[in-house]
């Protein structure tokens, strides 16, 4: 019985699979591509255009929390005051997007 199953799993068409496959890593690919790729750029324009946007008297938060209205600024810092007197600089890249916007709904 079992030469039986045998000879006739060796009698089917081989061929013809590849196309298959071919279809379905093609459907993986743009899968991937709309789901994980494409989001992120979007996401990185957005901060890029946050980041360029910003300007003198704004309130945000940078990303390890601290929250500030923006003194000055120059190509590639911000200087913040955080309380009554008191001035910090941070890198624009150290600006969050997400909790800025947060903040800027709750107005």
């Amino acid at each position: 019985m079992i030469y039986s199953i045998l000879l006739q799993a060796e009698a089917a068409p081989q061929g013809g699979g590849w196309m298959s496959q071919l279809i379905l890593f093609g459907g993986i690919a743009l899968v991937f591509y709309f789901f994980m790729i494409r989001p992120q750029q979007k996401k990185q324009k957005d901060q890029k255009n946050f980041i360029n946007e910003i300007k003198k008297g704004d309130t945000i938060i940078t990303i390890g929390g601290i929250h500030g209205k923006v003194l000055a600024q120059d190509d590639e810092t911000v200087t913040l005051e955080v309380d009554k007197g008191t001035k910090l600089t941070f890198e624009k890249t150290a600006i969050s997007l997400e909790a800025s916007k947060k903040m800027a709904d709750k107005k």
